[in-house]
């Protein structure tokens, strides 16, 4: 019997996903592009991801065919523009009303700041929804369209009431509002003219939160030695169990998407996916540490010179004029233009690095493991009309949820 990692020979009409592309080729990109975006003072942001997005959707290739991003930075611009003006008139308009009510029913701001900060929450939600109905109609695969109906205030309002309840039960039934969400976003996904459906049920998702179940467990234990006076073995317990913890909700993340993704179906097509979660997390981590230790020489130098700036005095009274002086010596503004460049250039490395050891190795872990079945099933799925959605991704901008890819 194979071992669960590994991918069974697929069937002669099973498409297979390959992910291609250079990390010197992205990093460069990235690169530039970041580059870009900070002599812009922003105003770049939106060609920049628009050309990621390219680069990162003609890497992915189901079947030999790559994806495709048809996305135009102009509108989300334009978006970005639309939902400032909006945003603006609540911050404003609402923001002011509740803050005359709160003074004057409780003679303090807490209260306005409170409701306000709730009411941006559905906002949040609606956003995200908005963000993934573009991206899929920019979105093509064998020349035609994916899409998403229009549904974002019901989306917001279902994720405020799962989330409500998944807090009232201790997260117990965290499955049932991951299934339902999804549900929700699936069941009105569309690729040409066929229509995505989710099957299954909530109760499916529950083996993936083993894991958690083990770290409150050993928690609860470590808890219990705390009390009766066992102070070490107490610690000890409860480090291991957030260790634990940490896992699992990477364990949790990956292995309800393997599982709503093999019960998803599309005009008969079948989807398998096979992640593993020990190296999805190892990526992040051992990729986060490679992007750190080659931003950390900047970091010093920043660090010294921003010390420098502001207590080159004290310095020099504890015997180290020979460090500061050949610093000082430029002068105060190009010490500062100095460490404003430095910052930026951390900001960007740091920024080209993530890409290259975290968002790429993550997705083609991903996406070489997805398999679509049969071929014939989806040779048969027609186009359909193009969504214009001028909008665009504006709201996501402006409350920065759609920042990712």
């Amino acid at each position: 019997m194979a071992s669960p990692e590994t991918i069974p020979s697929p069937d002669p009409d099973t498409l297979i996903t390959d992910v291609t592309g250079s990390r010197g080729a992205l990093f460069w990109l990235a690169l530039k592009t970041g580059v870009f975006t900070v002599l812009t003072l922003g105003f770049y942001r939106f060609w920049m991801r628009t050309r990621l997005r390219r680069w990162y959707w003609s890497a992915i290739r189901p079947g030999g065919h790559p994806l495709e991003y048809v996305g135009d930075p102009i509108e989300k611009l334009l978006g970005f523009l639309f939902a400032v003006v909006v945003l603006a008139f609540y911050i404003g308009i609402v923001n002011l009303f509740l803050m005359f009510a709160s003074f004057s029913l409780f003679q303090d701001n807490f209260a306005a700041y409170a409701v306000s900060l709730v009411g941006v929450i559905p906002l949040w939600f609606f956003a995200k929804y908005r963000a993934r109905r573009y991206i899929l109609a920019r979105t093509r695969w064998r020349g035609l369209r994916f899409g998403l109906e229009p549904g974002a205030w019901g989306y917001a309002w279902r994720a405020v009431f799962h989330w409500i309840v998944t807090i009232l039960s201790l997260g117990l039934l965290m499955p049932r509002m991951t299934f339902w969400l999804e549900k929700y976003k699936v069941d009105r996904t569309f690729y040409g003219t066929a229509r995505m459906a989710q099957g299954g049920t909530w109760t499916m998702l529950y083996p993936a939160m083993w894991p958690m179940f083990v770290a409150l467990f050993i928690a609860v234990i470590g808890g219990g030695a705390i009390a009766s006076g066992n102070l070490p073995v107490g610690i000890g317990m409860c480090i291991i169990a957030g260790l634990i913890g940490l896992y699992g909700l990477v364990y949790y993340r990956v292995e309800t998407l393997r599982r709503l993704t093999e019960a998803k179906t599309i005009n008969g097509v079948s989807l398998r996916l096979s992640p593993n979660a020990f190296r999805v997390m190892m990526i992040y981590a051992l990729g986060t540490l490679l992007a750190a230790a080659a931003v950390f020489v900047p970091m010093v130098i920043l660090g010294l010179m921003l010390a420098v700036i502001q207590s080159a005095e004290t310095l020099a009274e504890m015997g180290m004029e020979d460090m500061v002086a050949p610093i000082a010596g430029l002068g105060r503004y190009a010490i500062i233009a100095a460490s404003i460049a430095i910052y930026f250039t951390i900001f960007l490395l740091w920024s080209a690095l993530t890409n290259v050891f975290i968002t790429l190795p993550v997705i083609r872990h991903y996406f070489s493991t997805l398999t679509l079945s049969p071929d014939t099933a989806v040779a048969d799925i027609r186009q359909r009309p193009r969504d214009e959605f001028a909008e665009a991704e504006g709201f996501a901008d402006a409350l920065d949820v759609g920042a990712s890819l």
